[in-house]
């Protein structure tokens, strides 16, 4: 039954970016997309079930009734168990419903405006309406202030990752845009969670869950039964935050008792479990009331709560909880726990599955992971990396081949020099590590220019084209831990010889206008990408640009424009000097910034004589006029432009890899995809003969021959499984 839940909510999901681009693409002639009557088939389902997954619930303020939510709906049932009412409906993700002090209405969470906010509704489901209308900064764990005048929630922000961090926010019920109450704990670029606060009773205090590991990066497989998460108390009258709850398996989801007197909240118990815990607000004593609650997210980034919201009875005498695919009654004092039974019998519209035939295997195969594709100085050709290795197109022609002829390493980072007549690149093998090397733009032999073996990426010509600087980074981790002393930015001559280190880290390196100094990237405070230089010595830093969101940075070689990209797209700004750090961003409005890529853009170039800027998406290739993106070049008004949609399509196909001969596996233990019975079929005394790339035979032994010629390995003690 889980599973079927599980499934059921994959299918019901609506991607709230997916409905903000559907927004976005649309003209004005096209109705605007609705959240709750999208186009396209759809089909209903049946729900029967006596078990729900991942509920959030809360009582009401007279004790009588539950609300819960399942599968993106929210329903209503009484607190003594039965039959499950419906309070909404559709194809929106409604959850995380709670009562307001006079149970009158519910605050809960929908995505039905686009993306996931909070709303109000009346206690039995009617009159729904937004009261947020956020877009970028989705909105979870609503809970209401004790005179019912007041919702916080818990706000998300997205900066370099796709990790979430949160922060604290009030709202009226009467409307607004809300009050800040607890920030990004470092900064915009912070990516740890704040997440499920809660009013105390009296209203002064505000509880929530932090994630208080080191750093602001958020990081995977954190050791939940140290610390993590903790329960932080905000004073709303002094300002002052403490930490309340913590220590071993964290603290979640604060949850304060109705007569002021406890607080309960969730912790990781040694069995990998959580645990319902009640701390006296008098003593501070905690007590361990239900230990067997689903495990909870303190791992991951619970963006949407670590733990499913639970609710004190109006008394204060017990708990209501979910766990175990059930609703759980238990009583503080003794401890004794209870279901609530529940039923819900309702339907679903899911769409059609969308299904594609899949070819086991072509002889050819269409490209299309390319990498850093370049137009060469004259424009006329491109040089890219695809499968491995270097490829050179003559657009004209269309022709494109290979640049090199060797098969010993993997070739990466091409570059072109100022003049177009050669390429310098990288190059990697597991064995004999990585070089720098300049080959003929017309192909041949490569010479080597590094003076060592090591790890090196983004080599780069000088404006003359005598020398090249690279990065040198340190390995370790997936790659081989030689050659990573003294990692940073080099220079070396395009002759090859003796490499000189600049700086000892940073990346993205290249010359400015007279190979002066060497701009490069790197990361500032709070993790902000910097653009930066120095001279050739590695003297005199300055910071140029900075800018919370921006991955990438490219100057123009009149040191004029400065190209960078930003969520995913990428925008051009004339290269503001001040002689301090300037803030950048898409936002800008000190000076005029441009966005050029339609919907992405990365491996940012110029032209050599900086007049358009290139860039590229998947096996695209796309450049824009400056003169285009910025009309006042031209001497007229200066509009809004268009970013470029047209580019040139480097994709190609080429043969698909096969094996050749037999193979015979014998004697094994083979599990095959028939069904025998209800059971996986399992032969005990199998053969498989494989023969090129196609599996020819399967069977018992004594049944299967086996050609001559074929390689025949014997795995008796062994198992083929699919």
């Amino acid at each position: 039954m889980t599973r079927l839940l599980f499934l059921l909510a994959s299918l019901l999901f609506v991607s709230p970016l997916h409905a903000a681009e559907g927004d976005a693409e649309s003209s004005e002639d096209e109705p605007k997309w609705d959240v709750q009557n999208p186009p396209g088939p759809w089909r209903s389902v049946r729900i029967d079930t006596e078990r729900t997954t991942w509920s959030n619930l809360d009582v009401s303020p007279d004790g009588k009734t539950i609300v819960f939510d399942m599968l993106g709906d929210i329903y209503s049932m009484s607190i003594d168990g039965g039959e499950a009412a419906a309070l909404t409906s559709g194809i929106a993700w409604n959850m995380q419903p709670r009562f307001s002090p006079d149970g009158k209405r519910i605050a809960f969470i929908s995505d039905r405006n686009g993306a996931d906010n909070l709303w109000l509704m009346n206690a039995d489901g009617s009159e729904p309406e937004a009261l947020t209308e956020e877009r970028d900064h989705l909105i979870h764990n609503p809970n209401w202030s004790p005179d019912g005048n007041w919702l916080v929630v818990r706000k998300g922000f997205v900066s370099t990752r796709s990790i979430p961090s949160g922060e604290i926010w009030m709202f009226h019920v009467g409307g607004g845009k809300g009050l800040q109450l607890v920030e990004l704990p470092h900064g915009e670029q912070s990516q740890k969670n704040i997440a499920e606060p809660a009013f105390s009773t009296d209203g002064r205090y505000v509880y929530y869950s932090q994630d208080v590991t080191p750093g602001s990066v958020w990081q995977y497989n954190k050791n939940a039964l140290e610390q993590v998460f903790v329960i932080k108390r905000l004073d709303r009258e002094e300002g002052k935050t403490i930490q309340f709850a913590g220590g071993p398996g964290g603290a979640i989801r604060p949850t304060p008792s109705p007569d002021g007197k406890h607080l309960a909240f969730v912790r990781r118990m040694p069995d990998m479990h959580s645990a319902l815990v009640v701390k006296s607000l008098q003593s501070g004593n905690e007590r361990t009331i239900f230990k067997a609650l689903e495990r909870d997210l303190q791992e991951t980034s619970g963006s949407q709560g670590n733990t499913p919201a639970f609710a004190w009875t109006p008394d204060s005498n017990s708990l209501v909880f979910w766990a175990g695919g059930m609703f759980h009654r238990t009583e503080l004092e003794s401890g004794e726990t209870t279901p609530i039974p529940v039923h819900v019998s309702d339907e679903r519209q899911v769409r059609e599955t969308l299904r594609y035939p899949v070819t086991v295997w072509d002889e050819t195969f269409p490209v299309k992971a390319l990498r850093w594709a370049q137009y060469s100085p004259a424009g006329d050709k491109v040089v890219f990396q695809a499968l491995g290795y270097l490829y050179v197109k003559d657009l004209e022609s269309g022709e494109q081949e290979r640049l090199t002829r060797q098969s010993d390493h993997f070739e990466f980072w091409p570059a072109w020099s100022p003049d177009g007549r050669h390429i310098v690149y990288t190059t990697w093998d597991d064995q004999d590590l990585g070089t720098v090397r300049v080959v003929p733009a017309r192909g041949g032999r490569s010479s080597v220019v590094s003076d060592q073996p090591g790890h090196y990426i983004q080599p780069r010509f000088s404006p003359d084209g005598e020398e090249i600087v690279f990065r040198k980074f340190e390995g370790g981790s997936l790659l081989s831990p030689k050659w990573t002393n003294e990692p940073g930015i080099y220079i070396v001559s395009a002759d090859g010889g003796k490499q000189q280190r600049v700086v000892d880290s940073g990346s993205n390196p290249a010359f400015n206008t007279d190979a002066s100094r060497i701009l490069y990237s790197a990361p500032g405070e709070n993790g902000i990408l910097e653009l930066k230089s120095v001279d050739r010595d590695g003297d005199d830093e300055r910071t140029h640009f900075k800018g919370p969101k921006i991955t990438e940075y490219s100057v123009s070689p009149d040191g004029r424009w400065v190209a960078f990209t930003e969520q995913y797209n990428a925008y051009v700004a004339p290269f503001a000097a001040t002689g301090k750090t300037v803030d950048l961003s898409r936002k800008t409005e000190a000076f005029p910034v441009r966005q050029v890529s339609k919907r992405s853009g990365e491996n940012l170039h110029w032209s050599s004589n900086a007049d358009s800027l290139r860039w590229s998406h998947g096996a695209t290739l796309y450049s824009r006029d400056l003169s285009d993106a910025f009309a006042f070049l031209d001497g007229a008004p200066a509009p809004l432009p268009e970013p470029a949609t047209q580019g040139v399509d480097l994709g190609f196909t080429h043969q698909s890899d096969a094996p050749e001969g037999i193979i015979a596996l014998v004697n094994g233990r083979i599990i095959t995809m028939r069904d025998a019975d209800g059971f996986e079929e399992v032969i005990q005394d199998g053969t498989i003969i494989v023969s090129g790339n196609r599996i020819q035979a399967v069977g018992q032994s004594v049944d299967i021959e086996i050609p001559d010629g074929a390689f025949v390995l014997d795995l008796d003690g062994k198992t083929v499984i699919p």
